[in-house]
C-alpha cells in the first residue's frame, strides 16, 4: 500500500469504523435493485450494502433481510421510507434481525421513528438536504447524515452535490459522520469530498451494471448507452401537488407521469383524495413504473431511474471490480496531490 492508500484509509477511518466495513462506500438504496444479491455483493467486497425497502410490506422485508444474511456475514443496512404506512412494523423487523444501521429517507423522520430505531440499538442515518435540517437531525439523535445532491438518480432535491457539501460539511462534519452522494462516478470525486470533511460516500448508479445486480438486460443496456444529459428530472404539473422530482433516463414514461399527476390532482379537486393518500399514490406509481423497467425490461413505458453519473458506467462487471477501481482512483488522486509542490 502506498501513500495514497494510507491517506485514503485515514480519511475514511471514521466512516469505516461507523459502518464496520473496509471502505466507507455506501450502496445507494434503489427500489427493486438493492436487494439481497447486490447488497450482499457490496458488503462482501468491503463496501456497505443497503437494502431498499421501498414499498415492501413487512413480511417481504423480513424475507429479504434473512436472505441477505445468508449471503454475507458482513454488516449491511436497510433503507426505510418515512411515509410508509407500516413504518413501525418495518423498524421492528429490522430489530428482529439485529440490522446494525437503518437509513430513513423520503422526508424528515418523526421523533417517534427515531426513538423506536435507537431503542433497538441500531445506528440511524438520515438525509440532510439543507444545513438547518442537518443541525435539526443531529439534535433529534440521528447518528450520521447523507448529503445527497440533485445529480442523483431517483427522488432528488433542488441543490447540487458540490453546493450542499460546501454548505453542510464545514459546520457539521466534526460533530457527526457525513456521507456525500449524488453524481459520484469516479474515485477522484470521492477523494475530494473526503478532503472536504466527509467520512465516506454513497453511490447507486455505478452499481446498476454490476454482474450481481438483478436488473434486466434491457435496463443495463440503457445505462451503458446513456449519458449525463439523458438523465433528466420529472416535471411537476400541478403546484398544489407537492411531487418530489425523480431523475431518470428520458423515454415515454416521462410523459406518462405528467398524465398520472393530472389524474391525482383531479381527484384532489373533487375531494375524493386526501393529500397524504395522493402522495402515496404517486409513490406506488413510481414503484410500479420502476419495476416495469428493472424487472420486466420494459424501458419504454417503465422508469429508468439513473443519476447523472450514468455516462461513467461503461461496462458490466463484478461489484468487487467497481469498488477496487474507485479505491485505486481515489488513492491515486490523493498521491498526486501529496506530491505536488506547495
Amino acid at each position: 500500500m502506498g501513500r495514497g492508500h494510507d491517506k485514503l484509509k485515514r480519511l475514511m477511518a471514521r466512516g469505516t469504523e461507523f459502518l464496520g466495513c473496509d471502505y466507507a462506500i455506501l450502496g445507494g438504496a434503489m427500489s427493486w435493485i438493492s436487494e439481497r444479491n447486490l447488497v450482499s455483493a457490496i458488503s462482501n467486497a468491503g463496501g456497505f450494502g443497503v437494502i431498499a425497502c421501498g414499498a415492501m410490506p413487512p413480511e417481504l422485508l423480513d424475507k429479504e433481510i434473512a436472505a441477505t444474511k445468508a449471503m454475507t456475514d458482513k454488516p449491511f443496512g436497510v433503507n426505510l421510507i418515512t411515509m410508509h404506512p407500516d413504518l413501525d412494523d418495518l423498524i421492528d423487523i429490522c430489530a428482529k434481525h439485529d440490522v446494525s444501521h437503518v437509513v430513513l429517507a423520503g422526508g424528515l423522520p418523526s421523533g417517534k421513528a427515531i426513538d423506536r430505531i435507537k431503542q433497538h440499538g441500531a445506528k440511524l442515518i438520515a438525509f440532510a438536504p439543507a444545513l438547518a435540517l442537518a443541525k435539526k437531525l443531529k439534535r433529534s439523535g440521528v447518528d450520521a447524515l447523507v448529503v445527497e445532491g440533485m445529480e442523483a438518480g431517483g427522488h432528488i432535491g433542488p441543490v447540487s452535490t458540490s453546493v450542499l457539501a460546501q454548505e453542510i460539511l464545514p459546520h457539521v462534519a466534526e460533530e457527526m459522520p457525513v456521507f456525500v452522494a449524488g453524481g459520484i462516478g469516479r474515485g477522484e470525486a470521492i477523494a475530494a469530498y473526503l478532503e472536504m470533511g466527509a467520512v465516506g460516500v454513497q453511490l447507486g448508479t455505478r452499481f446498476v451494471c454490476a454482474t450481481e445486480c438483478i436488473a434486466h438486460e434491457n435496463f443495463k443496456k440503457a445505462f451503458l448507452r446513456g449519458n449525463a444529459r439523458d438523465a433528466v428530472p420529472s416535471v411537476q404539473i400541478d403546484p398544489r401537488l407537492p411531487v418530489i422530482p425523480v431523475r431518470a433516463l428520458k423515454n415515454k414514461e416521462t410523459e406518462a407521469f405528467a398524465a398520472k399527476q393530472r389524474e391525482v390532482a383531479d381527484l384532489l379537486d373533487k375531494g375524493e383524495l386526501e393529500m397524504a393518500e395522493a402522495q402515496l399514490q404517486i409513490e406506488h406509481y413510481w414503484a410500479g413504473a420502476l419495476k416495469r423497467a428493472v424487472i420486466d425490461g420494459d424501458v419504454e413505458s417503465g422508469s429508468i431511474m439513473a443519476g447523472q453519473s450514468v455516462g461513467m458506467v461503461k461496462r458490466e462487471e463484478p461489484v468487487a471490480d467497481i469498488i477496487a477501481e474507485l479505491v485505486e482512483e481515489a488513492a491515486a488522486a490523493l498521491t498526486m496531490r501529496a506530491e505536488q509542490p506547495a
